[in-house]
């Protein structure tokens, strides 16, 4: 069936032609261009000295969108450094650090070219299934042979206390609005975009210091070559529905796979929310019969999904679940929509699905007591009622009813409503 799937996928992706993202277009290529020109010096400078630090790692730190990663990589390029990239979410434990940059730090690359080791968002590193992490790159530090150069949002969380101490300190803060207009402003430049100056101070000032947002944004609000006011409507305030409206944008207004497929990997929403947003909104962007018709097979097909892993949780199906859910929709079009559409939460599915996880809650319950009182669950619903009144008086039998039935938290504050 996924197979199935590709087959969609492929066959519109041949017809697009691979767009390169324009916070990647836009990039720096030299420090100095760095909009971080100060910080992005003072790393050069430990990069191309290496030899002569004391300390043998660098530690960027700034908020997200301030252009750390961009910094680094233009530091490479213009060095002539190969670049080494890691993620914290690529390199979850001791194990995979030694096995992914172990030998890579000590060992010249190909060609005999110098080698730039970055570990990016090392603050990822954290729970139960990072054990030894920071530890293990602390360790990987004090025996390298190259620079390395990590990135973090908070550096002083006491998990990087270890890595701290042996990196030069370096912050990249976030960039004031004026900057990033500057920016914008040059990109809407180059790439022949007629803009409203209000409408584009606007979006820099929206940003909250983020260019890869603002630039991201602004790619995705200019699919017609203009940005006007109305074309802010589509954005909204930078809450979490602002996030949704800047996914389903990356989503529905682009055709290229790798752009979606990342959409909602920092949306503040579940799974299902995700899907349902998505769900409500799709026909307002696809017009074309052809095209929504293709875009609701790949929805139809994350549902196959989902489905299988709620009822025998087979959950190494999510992968297939979100690049359906994002690239799967995405390269359903032939065309790219270019009017503005406002984005909506929906209203009528989502009504169904609340009763639906509401009724999911009392079944869950009323098995945990049936299995405990000898009675079918569909028979322990009808009694449910004088459960709810015993723990809504707080009976002492209560607390003794959820010890012995295995109660969680979130059902006894269901009985106690």
């Amino acid at each position: 069936m996924f197979s199935t799937s590709n087959k969609h996928i492929n066959v519109n992706q041949a017809k697009q032609p691979m767009r390169v993202p324009w916070v990647k277009k836009y990039a720096p290529t030299k420090a100095i261009d760095s909009p971080q020109k100060e910080g992005a010096e003072q790393l050069k400078k430990f990069v191309a000295d290496f030899k002569q630090q004391k300390k043998k790692a660098a530690l960027l730190y700034g908020p997200a969108g301030s252009g750390k990663t961009s910094a680094v990589h233009a530091i490479a390029r213009e060095l002539d450094l190969e670049i080494l990239e890691v993620n914290a979410s690529d390199v979850r434990n001791k194990a995979e650090i030694e096995t992914r940059l172990g030998t890579a730090s000590k060992q010249m690359s190909l060609f005999s070219r110098g080698k730039l080791i970055l570990a990016d968002e090392i603050d990822g590193l954290s729970g139960t299934n990072d054990r030894g992490g920071p530890t293990a790159l602390a360790a990987l530090i004090a025996e390298t042979s190259f620079p390395i150069v990590m990135t973090a949002n908070d550096p002083w969380d006491q998990k990087l206390s270890g890595i701290r101490s042996k990196s030069v300190l370096i912050e990249l803060p976030g960039l004031d609005y004026v900057t990033i207009f500057n920016i914008l402003k040059d990109i809407c430049a180059k790439e022949g975009i007629t803009f409203d100056e209000v409408a584009l101070k606007t979006l820099a000032r929206r940003a909250g210091g983020d260019l890869r947002s603002a630039i991201t944004d602004l790619e995705a609000l200019t699919t017609n070559s203009a940005l006007t006011k109305e074309s802010l409507d589509v954005l909204g305030e930078r809450d979490r529905e602002q996030s949704m409206n800047d996914a389903l944008m990356k989503v529905f207004k682009s055709s290229d796979p790798t752009i979606a497929i990342t959409a909602f990997d920092h949306v503040n929403e579940d799974l299902d929310g995700s899907f349902l947003w998505v769900d409500e909104n799709l026909p307002k962007e696809y017009t074309h019969p052809t095209d929504l018709a293709r875009a609701y097979d790949a929805l139809a097909k994350a549902d196959v999904y989902r489905g299988r892993i709620k009822r025998r949780q087979h959950w190494h199906f999510l992968v297939y679940v979100n690049t359906l859910l994002s690239a799967g929709v995405a390269v359903a079009k032939d065309q790219k929509p270019t009017a503005s559409v406002k984005y909506g939460p929906t209203g009528r599915i989502l009504k169904i699905w609340q009763a639906n996880m509401k009724y999911q809650k009392r079944k869950a319950i009323a098995e945990k007591l049936a299995a405990k009182t000898h009675t079918s669950a569909k028979q322990t619903i009808k009694h449910l009622p004088y459960f709810q009144a015993l723990f809504q008086k707080k009976h002492p039998s209560a607390a003794k009813i959820a010890e012995e039935c295995e109660l969680d938290p979130e059902e006894v504050e269901w009985l106690s409503r």
